[in-house]
């Protein structure tokens, strides 16, 4: 087919349409059922201690490090991705194969167990490493198709279909196990007749291929219509192999000339760690730290948490978005992060169902704004400059540095204390000196309201 022309409205909803396809990912496996299903190959406490790689760990820790090495790979190989496939033309390519790579992985789920752990945690890898790799080339095209006055209506129209879709398939999957009779799911029954698995497990297993083939289906819109990319060389040297690298290390130097800019993003990258540490974790804490009763409630129970976050998120988008415009981006961001460090309080206490749907509702009030609004105050500081891809690399590499600092502390403490309460409460930490630090931004006129 002939290349459509940049701001053409088909070319546009092929674009959003790929958030239909690839949200399914964080909602199923990042949010949901895995961690569900995960939590659920540990029976007793003494089976929590998983053997992998030469050690013994404790199973919220192994997945948490895994977590944490996946955002590492993902911080440094981005950019100099980015950066060749910007040269050569073919960005289309790496966001081809990091979609197949995570929608395979999550097919591969299906194999999960603690007998094969390597190989199962390799299937984690690629979905993780899958989806965040796709959305570097994602994000990027947007300038590239979209006139400036069209991209924020695209990208909440691309929030808008990944957020309903990936509903759309978990109201399916969560049937699937809340109830398997319906769906003609069964028990995984051994030889001798004992119940190797229940029919819920087996429906969470069926539910990850479907992830994966959904987001591999639904992306080829996406990929007839997109074009491949702009070509602006020919042979990838060196140079532009480590491009990327130094335009990273020229918006450091940048930096040091820009106070408000530098102390803002320091200030980010502290309370950050915890705030995404927390979105990661939260299904696992509430899985093994909570009183559920039996694993029916415990599965009910932490699926109507997830929906209330998803729900109650909404609303706290409106009211962070009410409140900066209010009392400014700043301002705003240290009452989350107040919100935060009593929310961590709260949860290192709390230990019935009731009081873990309180957590959740919180949650998904601060949840809503706090990423969109931290990434506005970004751009708001940023300096009369054309070249803002680069900072903003810049930004999502200290943003994911942050989430492995974050989550090897956090794992840290859960392997060495064996409580992930202790490890909630150290987050603590961030979220005060995220607020110290945000006290030391300079202010912008009122104008400006940061």
């Amino acid at each position: 087919m002939s290349e459509l022309k940049k701001g053409s409205k088909k070319l546009l909803n092929a674009w959003a349409f790929y958030d239909w396809a690839n949200s399914v990912y964080t909602l199923t496996i990042a949010s949901s059922i895995f961690p569900i299903f995960y939590s659920a190959l540990f029976i007793s406490q003494v089976e929590k201690a998983v053997p992998a790689f030469g050690m013994v760990f404790k199973s919220t820790a192994l997945i948490t490090y895994v977590t944490a090495f996946t955002f590492l790979v993902v911080a440094f190989t981005s950019p100099i991705l980015s950066g060749i496939a910007d040269y050569v033309g073919n960005k289309k390519s790496f966001m081809k194969f990091f979609c197949y790579v995570g929608g395979l992985g999550c097919i591969g789920l299906y194999w999960f167990s603690l007998d094969s752990i390597h190989i199962s945690l390799l299937f984690y890898f690629m979905g993780l490493i899958g989806y965040w790799g796709s959305l570097v080339f994602y994000n990027s095209y947007l300038p590239d198709i979209a006139f400036p006055e069209q991209q924020d209506g695209i990208s909440a129209k691309g929030f808008s279909l990944g957020y309903f879709g990936s509903v759309l398939l978990l109201v399916l999957n969560l049937a699937m196990v809340m109830f398997p009779n319906f769906f003609h799911i069964a028990d995984n029954v051994g030889e001798n007749g004992e119940i190797i698995e229940t029919a819920a497990q087996v429906g969470m297993r069926y539910s990850f291929i479907m992830v994966g083939l959904w987001w591999i289906l639904f992306s080829q819109y996406t990929f007839h219509v997109l074009p491949e990319g702009v070509k602006k060389g020919g042979k990838v040297t060196k140079d532009v192999v480590f491009n990327g690298l130094r335009e990273l290390k020229q918006v450091w130097l940048q930096l040091k000339q820009n106070l408000r800019l530098k102390r803002y993003l320091v200030a980010f990258f502290v309370f950050s760690m915890a705030v995404q540490t927390i979105m990661l974790v939260a299904v696992y804490f509430g899985e093994e730290e909570i009183a559920w009763g039996d694993d029916d409630a415990k599965t009910f129970g932490l699926i109507v948490s997830i929906l209330v976050i998803q729900l109650v998120a909404i609303i706290g988008a409106l009211v962070t978005s009410y409140a900066s415009s209010k009392f400014g981006n700043i301002k705003t961001l240290i009452a989350i992060n107040f919100f935060w460090m009593l929310l961590c309080f709260y949860a290192y206490f709390m230990e019935t169902p009731f009081q873990f749907y309180i957590a959740a509702g919180f949650v998904g009030l601060v949840m809503g704004g706090v990423q969109a609004l931290a990434r506005s105050t970004y751009s708001k500081f940023l300096p009369e400059t054309e070249d803002t891809t680069s900072y903003f690399s810049f930004y999502d590499v200290a943003e994911k540095i942050g989430i492995v600092i974050g989550m090897v502390i956090f794992a840290t403490i859960d392997q060495v204390t064996g409580s992930m309460r202790n490890a909630i409460l150290f987050l603590v930490v961030f979220f005060v000196a995220g607020i110290v630090l945000l006290f030391r931004v300079p202010r912008l006129d009122e104008k400006n309201k940061a």
